[in-house]
This record gives C-alpha cells, sequence and structure tokens, in this order.
C-alpha cells in the first residue's frame, strides 16, 4: 500500500463557506427545519427535545452563512424557521384550530430552545459584525 500523499495547503479540501442572502438565510433556515420536523416525527415520533436539540446546529450554521451585509437577518429568519419547523412535529387533531391550538402549545412549552436558538446566531452575528468592524477600521488607518 503506498504512502499518502502529504496534505498541504493546496491540497487540503476546505469546508464550504456559502453566502446566504437575508431571504437565502430564511429559506435555508426554514426549509432544513421542516425537513428535520419531518425527519423527527418519523424516527422519534414527535420528540420536541430532539427537535430542539436540531434547531441549534441549525441556528449557528445560519449565523455563520448569511452574508456580511444582512447579518441582522439570521436572528430574524430562525424564529420563523423554528415555526415552520414544528408544523410536521406540533401534536394536534384533525381540524385547522386544533392543529394551531397544537402549535401554539409546541411554540409555547419549547421557548427555550427558541431563544437558545435565535441568541446563539445572534452571538454569532455579534462577534462576525465586530470582526468586520475591526478589519474595516485596520483597512481605513492602513490607508491613511
Amino acid at each position: 500500500m503506498a504512502p499518502a500523499p502529504p496534505v498541504g495547503p493546496e491540497t487540503r479540501r476546505r469546508l464550504p463557506n456559502p453566502r446566504l442572502t437575508g431571504l437565502g438565510g430564511g429559506l435555508f433556515s426554514g426549509a432544513l427545519m421542516f425537513v428535520l420536523g419531518c425527519l423527527d416525527q418519523l424516527l422519534f415520533g414527535a420528540s420536541l427535545t430532539v427537535y430542539g436539540v436540531l434547531f441549534l446546529p441549525v441556528c449557528v450554521l445560519t449565523g455563520l452563512w448569511v452574508r456580511g451585509a444582512e447579518l441582522l437577518a439570521a436572528p430574524v429568519v430562525v424564529p420563523i424557521a423554528f415555526a415552520v419547523g414544528l408544523l410536521p412535529v406540533a401534536k394536534g387533531g384533525d381540524g385547522a384550530g386544533e392543529r394551531l391550538a397544537g402549535l401554539v402549545t409546541a411554540l409555547a412549552t419549547q421557548v427555550g430552545w427558541l431563544y437558545g436558538g435565535t441568541l446563539l446566531a445572534g452571538l454569532i452575528i455579534l462577534v462576525r459584525g465586530l470582526h468586520r468592524a475591526a478589519a474595516r477600521r485596520r483597512a481605513e488607518a492602513s490607508r491613511h
């Protein structure tokens, strides 16, 4: 068996680094949470704890992948995505009123996950925003 080639900067694969618009971040997080909600329903019988845990990495990715110019979109779209993903998970009956009551109940009982994920996205965009501001100041100082 031949030895593996040395791993240098030119051969190392980089992690994906997409840049989503505010709308793209909303679509990404909403669609992903809906799919995760469906998988939670299918595999775990609509466990709200599993759903909440799955929400946290979606918040982190949304906070990391939204474009720098639209950083404030991340903490706005993740709570909406949480609600969208709850649709297949929330308990409810056959009627629209019963489904809505189940959704509101799930939102009320899982508010800790919702606040935690939103806080995560907010902290990530805060750090990214401070980093961008510092880079702008350094660039401005180097021009003078």
